[in-house]
């Protein structure tokens, strides 16, 4: 077997990355002090040497880690090497900040330099007068399908495809297909499939480049396009798009208008950003956090927090007042005051793991009629089963403890009780918030401590205060 190797003169220098990346992934500080020199320098030319080698998402992170008088100084130095879709990369707060401060005619230039997909996503978030302004100045056509683009809406399918494919009539051959795809100087950068299309651009087949490869010159498209087509719907939410190709191993596939003519196709690099994104808002609404970014301001971050701060605000006042009926009990047995936060703190840890699978399964839609009956039962039996365990596990410590095994029984008790509360309210409470709409990733988290927080503390109080018969 014969083994290809490239010319000396033709091999491709593969970039180091030792040379800005330390062994532990991070910018290597001796790069980055030099970088910043140079830029303080106003050296362009060797500013442009050094980033040569970098690819977008590296430069990504580069413009994260500078100033932001450095990184906007960085790109006016670049000029027209300057990679515009390196800002896809980046946190939005970063991206717009930079934008706002580049001439028009600069961002003008460098978003109709990229592929369509990743220029609407860097020109979504400026504001619609601005963006305006930016594309009046943008070749015609690459403006029309710009803003065809943006005009759909926001997190969908229609805003992440590319509107660059190959559209072929179905009475082509296979020959015509290949001299074409030689020829042409329109072709998207990389493709996977043929789309077969008649005069009006609707939808008929596909074809795999490997199929159409494999095939003789003379043979017919229509005779071998796969006209069983998967397609997506432009106004489709993007999170549903990257579930079919999630479910259809796909690479590539048709995006199509409700006229089902093809208004451009979304590949798989782009639906692993949508799952990235998708997954990242799931996490940052659990916590309570909403759209926050690393590179947030304190204003930002103190808006985006405070508002499930005070929803958890009331919650806690909510349980504090379950305490306050039993004042007069925890002043004749100190020892109920040390035990209450076991009690508190295991619910609420076993009420988040069951409504963290319970908003993920909501997220990924893998609950439905058939299953979600099982699952509540699963959980149900999940949070008495290990209310058992740790009440047997706690009540033994607490009998030791204080020397009272009465006690020790009831905080087991009280941990059963809290525990098969937890499992429940973990799934019943994310289902019911999605029943009327409201998101549970965002909302549930504060239900559920609430309601793992007041059992807890009502179930042990009571039962002491039944128990050692306490006023």
């Amino acid at each position: 077997m014969s083994t290809f190797t490239e010319p000396a003169d033709q091999q491709i220098r593969r970039p180091r990355h030792s040379e800005w990346r330390t062994e532990e992934g991070q910018l290597e500080p001796g790069w980055m002090a030099r970088l910043q020199a140079l830029i303080g320098a106003g050296d362009s030319a060797e500013l442009r040497s050094l980033m040569e080698p970098l690819h977008e998402a590296d430069v990504g992170d580069v413009l994260e880690a500078l100033s932001a008088e450095e990184r906007l100084e960085l790109v006016r130095l670049l000029g027209d090497s300057f990679d515009y879709s390196s800002l896809t990369g980046v946190d939005e707060a970063v991206r717009v900040d930079l934008i706002e401060h580049l001439p028009n005619t600069d961002v003008a230039r460098g978003v109709a330099s990229i592929e369509n997909d990743d220029a609407v996503f860097i020109l979504e978030d400026i504001e619609e007068p601005d963006r305006d302004a930016i594309l009046a100045l943008v070749p015609e056509f690459e403006r029309l399908t710009l803003r065809r683009s943006l005009d759909y809406p926001e997190d969908t399918a229609g805003r992440r495809m590319q509107t660059e494919f190959i559209a072929l009539p179905p009475f082509w051959t296979v020959g015509q297909a290949i001299d074409y795809m030689r020829t042409a100087d329109d072709l998207p950068e990389e493709f996977y499939q043929l789309y077969v299309v008649d005069p009006a651009f609707t939808l008929l087949g596909t074809i795999p480049l490997d199929k159409i490869l494999r095939a003789d010159r003379p043979t017919v498209i229509s005779d071998i396009m796969d006209d069983d087509v998967i397609e997506i719907v432009a106004d489709e939410d993007q999170e549903e798009a990257a579930r079919v190709f999630e479910r259809f191993d796909l690479v590539e596939v048709a995006v199509v208008d409700e006229s089902n003519r093809l208004v451009g196709v979304l590949t798989v690099d782009d639906m692993v950003d949508v799952i990235h994104v998708e997954t990242e808002e799931d996490f940052r609404r659990l916590a309570g956090i909403g759209d926050e970014e690393v590179s947030d301001g304190v204003f930002d971050a103190v808006r985006s927090r405070f508002t499930w701060l005070l929803v958890n605000l009331a919650t806690a006042i909510l349980a504090s007042m379950v305490i306050g009926l039993f004042d007069a009990s925890l002043e004749q047995m100190v020892a109920l005051a040390v035990l209450m936060p076991i009690v508190a703190s295991m619910g609420g840890n076993a009420g988040t793991q069951a409504m963290t699978v319970t908003v993920r399964a909501i997220s990924v839609q893998d609950l439905d009629r058939y299953n979600i009956r099982r699952l509540i039962m699963r959980e149900a039996l999940v949070g008495l089963a290990n209310g058992i365990l740790f009440a047997f596990i706690v009540g033994v410590v607490a009998a030791i403890w204080f020397g009272n095994p009465a006690l020790g029984v009831i905080i087991g008790l009280a941990m059963v009780v809290n525990m098969l509360a937890a499992g429940i309210s973990g799934i019943l409470i994310p289902l019911g918030l999605n029943r009327v709409g409201v998101d549970p990733a965002v909302a549930s988290s504060a239900f559920v401590t609430t309601v793992t927080d007041v059992v807890g503390f009502f179930a042990f109080l009571g039962l002491a205060a039944k128990w050692f018969g306490l006023v």
